[in-house]
Formats: structure tokens, sequence, C-alpha cells
């Protein structure tokens, strides 16, 4: 498969990711079935695999398009500012997204506009992920990506909270919900486990970095000379492992969505893989 082609799996991956968006987004009127719904802390459900299947979606990309970027103008001065440019767009986009309708909302205040978001999270993992691709070697993207699962575990394990301490993972009292109560005050998501927390946060956005990550370095893999039949099987195996690894590990460090634990990056890239 030459550069210039499209990867047919990667569109339907995307399509069929849209779709499950779509679907549990508007799942009708009525009660929802519970795998339409997010897990309310600890655990996981099919809703749970749409937002890192996104994130690992735009790092298979980012290779192929960025790859092409680069033969066609080795200059990467024009790709910066494309980069920079694109993540700022989506960043604001998602600003106007928490607003909206802004002032045909008679509740609306900018007071309690909220500041993070899926959008927001997007864009800065675009933003650091692009950047480590361009001057990282694929070694040094492993390494990046188990630096921020490792350094995010290590300050949520080990950095104590005021009036709780250390390793505590209930919705209030965690260092996340420290961090982005005091950081945004007052401009966290309203329907959250716990008020001040908010699930796309300033540290949760570090092992969703990872899992961009693990997109990139699946793009590697595709963009390589070895057989499709190859590739196939050996994202197989990758996926499957980093499954059982986030099951294994998930008897001392739960997989939890709102938190984006390092067990919840490591099983869902792995499913990001196998459903690729």
């Amino acid at each position: 498969m030459t550069v210039n082609k499209r990867l047919l799996s990667l569109d339907a991956f995307r399509g069929a990711t849209i779709a499950a968006m779509v679907l549990v987004n508007d799942p009708g009127s009525g009660e929802a079935y519970a795998q339409l719904k997010h897990a309310a802390w600890n655990g996981w459900t099919f809703t749970d695999w749409i937002f890192p299947f996104f994130l690992f979606i735009v790092g298979v990309a980012m290779t192929f398009s960025f790859g092409k970027r680069l033969e066609q103008n080795p200059n990467a001065k024009d790709l910066y500012l494309h980069i920079v440019k694109r993540a700022v767009v989506i960043f604001l986009l998602g600003i106007v997204v928490n607003g909206f309708p802004f002032w045909l909302d008679p509740n609306f205040s900018l007071a309690t506009l909220r500041i993070p978001g899926v959008l927001q999270r997007i864009a800065i993992c675009y933003l650091i992920v692009s950047f480590i691709y361009l001057h990282a070697t694929v070694r040094g993207q492993i390494v990046w990506s188990l630096v921020f699962l490792g350094v995010y575990w290590f300050a949520v394990r080990f950095i104590p909270v005021p009036g709780f301490g250390a390793g505590f993972l209930q919705p209030t009292g965690n260092l996340l919900w420290y961090v982005d109560s005091t950081v945004f005050r007052g401009h966290t998501y309203v329907y959250a486990p716990s008020a001040g927390f908010d699930p796309e946060g300033l540290i949760s956005t570090l092992p969703a970095i990872s899992t961009t990550l693990f997109g990139v370095l699946t793009g590697h893999w595709l963009r390589s000379a070895r057989s499709m039949e190859e590739k196939t099987a050996w994202m197989f195996v990758y996926g499957l492992a980093m499954v059982t690894l986030g099951l294994i590990f998930d008897n001392w460090i739960p997989i939890n969505k709102n938190m984006w634990t390092t067990t919840y990056s490591l099983f869902t890239g792995g499913w990001a893989l196998v459903c690729l």
C-alpha cells in the first residue's frame, strides 16, 4: 500500500466510532440500556470506549497525514503552523460547544462556563503528540507513552490531597478532583460524579496523550513494509495483550473513564487495536 492511498480500515473504524457516538449521545426516549451510558465510576461500558477510540484514530491518522506532508515539503515550519492553528481552532470550538446557545439560554453565564471538554482534550492531545511525533523516534514515542502513564499514576497514588491524603480514588478527594476544583473553580462539568471534578481535566489528560500515542505507534506499524496479514495478526496480539494487562492491573489500579486511569488507557487502547 502506498502512502498516497487512504487506509480504508481506518475510515471504516472512524465511521463506526462516529455512529456509536451518535447512538450513545441520543439513545432515544425513555430509559437507555446500561451499555449506552458511561460507567458511574469504576468499570466500563461500551460508551466508555468511544472517546479513547477517537484519540487513537487521531494518532493513527497523524502518521499518514504528517508523513505525506513531510514527503512533499521537508520544511517543517509550515507543518508547525498548521498544527498550532488546528489545535487552537479545535480548542475554541470546544468552548463554543460548552457555552452554546450562549445568550439564548437564560441560565448562561461566563462565570460558570465550562473550560475543559472533549474537543479541548482532543486539541491538547493533538498538539502535544504532534510535536512528539516530529521530534522523537519510534522508540522515543514508546518511552513518552510510558512516561505519561507512569507520571500520572505516581502523582495520583503518592501526592497527598489536603484533608484526604494520597492515593484516594473516590470522586471527591482524589488528586484530579483537587486540581480541577482549584484551577477551574466554578468552570467544571456540572454533571460530573462530584462537584468540582471534571472528566476532561488537567491531570487526566496525561494518560489521554498516551492513548493518542498508541495510535501513532499503530500508524507506524501500518506504514511499514510488512504484509497486511502480518500487520493484522500482530495488532491482535498486541491489542489483546494490552487488554489483558488492563484487566490484570484493574485489581490495583481501577479501570476508570472519569479519571482516565493508566489501566483504562491500556484497556481501551488494546480494544482499539483489536477493532481496527
